[in-house]
Order: C-alpha cells, then sequence, then structure tokens
C-alpha cells in the first residue's frame, strides 16, 4: 500500500515507514454522519478522550459527525453517545407512526434544545477554548446551488449550523437560515468532507466512516506495493475532480426527462410505492455506499428537486470514494471503520444494538491511537538519530 490506511475494530493496515514520512504536517480529523450509526464515531471520539489523544490541526464534520466533533471539543466523553442513545430514539425526535400519518417532521430542535441543558449541556465555552487557535467546520448544502458549504462550530451561531448540517430534505421540515441564504443536509454533497480538509493543506487526513470497510469500498489492499520514493509535496486544486463531476451532472442531465420517467414508472409500478417517501430522506443522504435502488427512491412525491440533490449526492460521493482509494501523493489517508456492516440504522435502532456499535468504535479509537503514536515515536526517534554523529561516521 502506498499513502493510505485502514484500521477498524479487529485489524489494522498501514506501512508506518509511509505513514511517518507525512507525521508532523498539517493534520486533519474527517467525520462522516450516518444519523444513528454515528454512535460508531462517538466510540472512537471517546477513546481518543480516554487516552488523551488530539494531533489535529482542524475538524471536519457532516450531520452526526459534526455533533461528535463537537462533543469531542468540549472534552464530554460520553456526550454524543447519550446524544444519540437517549434523544435520537425519543419519539419526540422522530416517530414513525406520526411521520407517515401526520407528516410530523424530524424534530432537530427538541435534540438540540436538549443538550444546552442538564444533564447533557455541550461545553461550548471549554470547546472554544481547546479549539484555540486550531479550526473546525461543519458541512452543509446550499439550497439554491447544491454546492457543499462550511461553516465553522462552536461559534455564536452553532446551534443553528448544528441545525443546518443535520436538516436531512423530507425529513426535516424546510431548510435553515445562515447569513441569509438556505443550507440543507451536508449530506448531500460532502458525506464525508474529506476533500475539502486536503483542499485546506492538511497532509493527514484521519476519516471516521459509519460503513464498513468490506466489499468494493476497501480502502487499502494488502498485496498493493510499497512506495519507496518520498511524497511529493504539492498545492494542486481539485479543478480535475470537479470537471469530471460537471460533465458527469452535464451528461445526466441530457438524458434526465427520460431516466426521471422511467424511475417513476417503476415506482408507480411497485406494491411498495406507498413507502417510498420515508426512504427519500433515508440512508442515500448519510452517504451510504449502497444507495437505495432507485426505483425505492422515487414516490409521489419525488420532484426534480430531490432528484437534483440525489444526483449530486451521488456523483460526490462517488468521486469522495475514488479520493479516498488513491489519494493525492501529497497526503496519507488513515479511515477508521467498522470491520463489518454496523447493527445500527440511520433511524429508528434499538438500543442494543446502538450499544454494541459503540463498542466497536471504542475498539477502533484505542486500536488507532496505540499505531498512531507508535508510529509518532518511531518518526521522532529517527529524526533525532539522523542528526547524531555515529562510529561509522567519517571526518
Amino acid at each position: 500500500m502506498a499513502n493510505l490506511g485502514l484500521i477498524t475494530n479487529t485489524r489494522t493496515v498501514i506501512d508506518d515507514a509511509q505513514l511517518q514520512k507525512y507525521i508532523g504536517g498539517k493534520t486533519a480529523l474527517v467525520a462522516q454522519g450516518g444519523g444513528q450509526r454515528g454512535i460508531f464515531t462517538s466510540g472512537v471520539l471517546d477513546a481518543f478522550l480516554l487516552s488523551n489523544f488530539d494531533p489535529f490541526d482542524e475538524f471536519y464534520g457532516t450531520s452526526a459527525g459534526a455533533l461528535n466533533i463537537c462533543a469531542y471539543l468540549s472534552r464530554q466523553a460520553g456526550l454524543g453517545k447519550s446524544f444519540i442513545l437517549d434523544l435520537t430514539t425519543d419519539p419526540q425526535f422522530f416517530n414513525l407512526f406520526s411521520f407517515i400519518r401526520r407528516k410530523q417532521y424530524l424534530n432537530l430542535e427538541w435534540a438540540l434544545d436538549r443538550i444546552c441543558e442538564y444533564p447533557y449541556k455541550l461545553d461550548i465555552d471549554m470547546g472554544r477554548r481547546v479549539i484555540g487557535q486550531r479550526r473546525a467546520f461543519a458541512a452543509v448544502t446550499d439550497v439554491s446551488t447544491l454546492k457543499d458549504h462550511y461553516f465553522p462550530m462552536l461559534r455564536e451561531d452553532w446551534y443553528q449550523v448544528l441545525m443546518a448540517t443535520s436538516a436531512i430534505p423530507n425529513l426535516f421540515e424546510g431548510s435553515v437560515t445562515l447569513n441569509q441564504q438556505a443550507f440543507i443536509d451536508g449530506g448531500v454533497s460532502a458525506s464525508i468532507p474529506v476533500q475539502e480538509a486536503w483542499r485546506q493543506e492538511n497532509r493527514t487526513i484521519v476519516v471516521i466512516r459509519t460503513e464498513e470497510c468490506g466489499g468494493e469500498d476497501t480502502p487499502v489492499v494488502d498485496d498493493q506495493p510499497v512506495a519507496t520514493e518520498p511524497p511529493t509535496w504539492f498545492r494542486e486544486s481539485l479543478n480535475g475532480l470537479q470537471l469530471q463531476w460537471q460533465e458527469k451532472i452535464q451528461s445526466w442531465s441530457n438524458d434526465w426527462n427520460g431516466f426521471f420517467d422511467n424511475q417513476i414508472l417503476k415506482a408507480q409500478e411497485s406494491k411498495h410505492a406507498q413507502h417510498l417517501n420515508l426512504i427519500n430522506g433515508g440512508r442515500w443522504l448519510f452517504g451510504a455506499a449502497d444507495i437505495y435502488r432507485l426505483s425505492h427512491l422515487f414516490g409521489e412525491k419525488f420532484d426534480s428537486g430531490l432528484a437534483d440533490m440525489l444526483m449530486v449526492h451521488y456523483q460526490t460521493y462517488a468521486l469522495t470514494q475514488e479520493f479516498l482509494k488513491t489519494p493525492p501523493d501529497d497526503c496519507f489517508v488513515l479511515q477508521i471503520a467498522p470491520e463489518v456492516a454496523l447493527k445500527t440504522a440511520s433511524l429508528m435502532s434499538d438500543p442494543e444494538d446502538i450499544l454494541h456499535d459503540y463498542q466497536l468504535g471504542l475498539d477502533a479509537g484505542f486500536r488507532f491511537v496505540e499505531r498512531y503514536n507508535l508510529a509518532s515515536i518511531t518518526q521522532v526517534n529517527a529524526s533525532e538519530t539522523s542528526g547524531l554523529w555515529l562510529p561509522s561516521q567519517t571526518g
């Protein structure tokens, strides 16, 4: 393998010698969304806190990932876990029957209001002190352009920023206004904001995933040749990737009418068509690799606006997957992911499954800290030794 690595709750695949070439540069932590699957991220970050581990210069999160990062920066181990286990399972947050029968939307306001109070009480002041001169951002999506934007977390508008990054279309009513613009869930355009971390010149990027590492999304291949040349440090924009994305969007748009009509026909023929609206706000917006069958996404309220969101999400997520599989030469990407699929879903998970996946996150987090610290110590020792006079040297 070259400049990427993987750590799960059961195994580690990293080329330590290659990683050591990047340690010491600007380092970012990136947290994927995933609704209640964010409990895995909660476990990872709690392991970091319990290990007093924080080598990061910048932080990037989407949806539940952003909330977990806020808890981490506020040094509140267990807060992310409590938010998911206690609040997102409460019928006041979301109730399937109420959503279907009375169109009672996802109650993000209720959940965020609760973490402003005891016994939860997000410590914003501590978070700001911990950040200091560093930077932390939540990904959101501009409603008018469907492009990703990044707002600082734990500032005066922290409540609205967390609301916006989690505002899942069709489950959350409307959008959230920031700086006089309307925004929705960052998962539409940046479910894993790793490219933004790279654009901001972070060269060691730790990515916490809420999807298993197996199958077509496995980020590392054990028999991949090890790079022996030092990394090439360059500052290159994502113009190439963005151009590729724009070309795909244009190509798809040119044939969109026929595609759209075909999917509506499939939905109408399906005996499950009456349940399709719920899935519109489901797993695809959390950055799942296996996006629900398109024919099961298009219910009676599927319109061109939601079609555009789906198209943008699908394309940007595919590009993100390619970035993670083959990062640029000037960065090292470390993914932390569950070894197998989590038991939790985006919503309506059983408390037992949530606790199970939290433990997986803890295991992966402790494993990561141990391996990263080992690589860091080795890198420091090598640097110190290189400057010493050795008996074999002459002159």
